[in-house]
């Protein structure tokens, strides 16, 4: 199992149930609305990833026990659905729209001048942990093909020089867009 658990999503050690970490309170209500059965591990694993950013070993061990489902179940599950992350996302994301049109539009050239720029690939963070390269199968905004998504925000019509000098901001560590 290759998990990172550096950061651990709890803060000091100690059982999550416990902690004074409003957002595993908040992960803590999602069992309970569900009864804290088996069947709330997609919704609490969601709720995990939402308050913390990813899902790592301690966190995926704690929903095992709080759901009792096996950790392996809990570990498939984590790794099947593509919107659930075992890693820290990196200080800034891209991702780039591999739908029909963002492809026929050139994402994939936009994609191979990202790895060659920073050296990742799809689903990886840099070593600094600046930025983190994701796909998406559709943004939904088949209009501005090609499209990508910059910390949150969709921008349409890229090319691989418009998205690489978005990236050199980041790495140069300039905020202003």
């Amino acid at each position: 199992m290759d998990i990172k658990s550096e950061p651990s999503s709890r803060s000091s050690g100690e059982p999550a149930q416990t902690t004074e970490d409003r957002r595993w309170r908040l992960v803590n209500r999602t069992m309970r609305m569900h009864g804290n059965e088996p069947h709330a591990l997609i919704e609490t694993l969601h709720s995990v990833q939402e308050h913390f950013g990813f899902l790592d070993l301690d966190a995926l061990k704690y929903v095992a026990g709080a759901l009792r489902v096996p950790l392996s179940r809990v570990y498939a599950v984590a790794t099947f659905y593509h919107y659930f992350t075992l890693k820290p996302p990196g200080e800034h994301t891209c991702v780039v729209c591999k739908g029909t049109a963002c492809y026929i539009g050139g994402a994939s050239s936009i994609l191979d001048s990202i790895q060659q720029e920073v050296g990742i690939g799809p689903g990886e963070t840099t070593s600094d942990g600046q930025i983190s390269l994701l796909t998406a199968r559709c943004l939904g905004s088949c209009g501005l093909a090609p499209a990508t998504v910059f910390d949150g925000q969709i921008c349409g019509r890229m090319t691989s020089a418009a998205v690489l000098e978005r990236i050199r901001r980041w790495t140069n560590h300039d905020t202003g867009d």
